[in-house]
């Protein structure tokens, strides 16, 4: 089998990785690195070997390199044309999360991906784990008894560089288009996702109903500690809370709540606790299937795809309630401190919210948060026409 000819779109910030991860399957023989599409060139050293053809105009790029696969890493707001660009071309794609900043976007990216016939992997990392369908098959066989609810916690740690990173980072509109770059829809994006995913709620249609509570210690627009709880067509809740402003980082998870136990999942490490009465607790480690190299199976042996545009129906859904609600508050002076020397913002308090929201299915202001919102929080409630 000769290797797949691949095109990166966006290869430095978040870009790095998937450069490191093609170069990584092109050693195994699996894709050629055909080209990538910058502003600026890369230089040999950046691109971590011998420089393949660069261009700054995606579409000449693709014609040119004969690519079968575009990975998409561009700003938010750029994703849907962009794959729309390579569908036209009959080039299948890996799209960077969030798939759109909203869900028309969304819907407008999915209904032209599908209309062209190329294949669509989004790429939510997290759901390439194998510890996903080992936890669903866990739910599945009642070993926790009945699901009751799903939380998801996420405390991590931003400087204000961060920020300032790019000219759309932590943004929610610019120059008139939506960006919605907050804590939920961007870094934590997976906590959300797979949240959804362990509950099998992942369809657009699985969503009746989202409440959000959105803030923000940093001076920018969008929010960095938030909280959503999705209601499901399956009748149990989803809560995730989030913050970019935690005293210490941690390591972000997925709580499965049973009737008769509960199911801790940290996503990042692939690993899982199974907690439940009249037994020990029991602790797995699993794989992960890398979603570049699922898609390269998906053309060259059928393999199913792990995460197609469909399956992100519902985190859609949550990107658009957040895109909705009010603008996010900024929380009082009182109710953040700058630390000495890292030229970042804390809440003071917030790790343990995060994780008590996780393990209540609360929201911020439900517990009792000072700085929570002061209005009552935002509701979005989905059409099921």
């Amino acid at each position: 089998m000769s290797p797949v000819p691949v095109v990166l779109a966006g290869a430095r910030g978040h870009g790095r990785w998937h450069l490191a991860n093609i170069r990584r399957l092109e050693r195994a023989g699996l894709v050629r690195l055909a080209g990538i599409c910058e502003l600026t060139p890369l230089t040999e050293e950046e691109a971590g070997g011998e420089l393949p053809e660069q261009s700054a105009d995606f579409g000449a790029l693709l014609d040119s390199t004969g690519a079968r696969i575009a990975v998409i890493c561009t700003p938010i707001p750029t994703h849907t044309d962009l794959a729309l660009t390579a569908a036209r071309k009959g080039v299948h794609l890996l799209l960077e999360k969030p798939p759109a900043p909203s869900y028309a976007e969304f819907r407008r990216m999915a209904d032209g991906v599908a209309e062209a016939g190329v294949a669509c992997q989004v790429g939510f990392q997290s759901l390439g784990s194998h510890a996903v369908p080992a936890v669903r098959e866990l739910i599945a066989q009642g070993v926790v008894g009945e699901v009751v609810g799903i939380g998801g916690a996420g405390a991590w740690v931003r400087d204000e560089a961060y920020f300032r990173r790019a000219p759309w980072s932590g943004r929610r509109r610019l120059d008139g288009a939506d960006v919605i770059d907050g804590a939920l829809t961007n870094p934590l994006a997976h906590a959300v996702a797979t949240a959804l995913a362990l509950g099998g709620s992942t369809r657009a249609e699985d969503v009746t109903g989202i409440e959000t509570e959105l803030a923000h210690a940093n001076d920018i627009e969008a929010d960095d500690t938030s909280c959503v709880r999705v209601t499901t067509a399956q009748g149990h809740r989803v809560t995730v809370a989030a913050t970019l402003c935690a005293e210490r980082p941690d390591e972000p998870y997925v709580l499965v709540h049973g009737s008769s136990g509960r199911i801790t999942f940290w996503y990042k490490q692939d690993r899982v606790l199974l907690q439940r009465g009249g037994h020990g607790p029991e602790e797995y480690h699993h794989g992960r299937t890398d979603l570049l190299e699922n898609l390269v199976e998906h053309l060259t042996t059928g393999a199913a795809l792990l995460v197609p545009p469909d399956e992100t129906g519902a985190f859609m859904r949550v990107v658009e309630a957040i895109r909705l609600a009010p603008d996010p508050e900024p929380l009082p002076d009182a109710a953040w401190r700058r630390v000495p020397g890292e030229s970042r913002r804390v809440v003071p308090g917030i790790d343990s919210f995060v994780a008590a929201a996780a393990d209540t299915l609360s929201l911020y202001s439900e517990l009792g948060a000072p700085w929570a919102p002061r209005t009552e929080h935002a509701r979005y409630e989905v059409s099921t026409r």
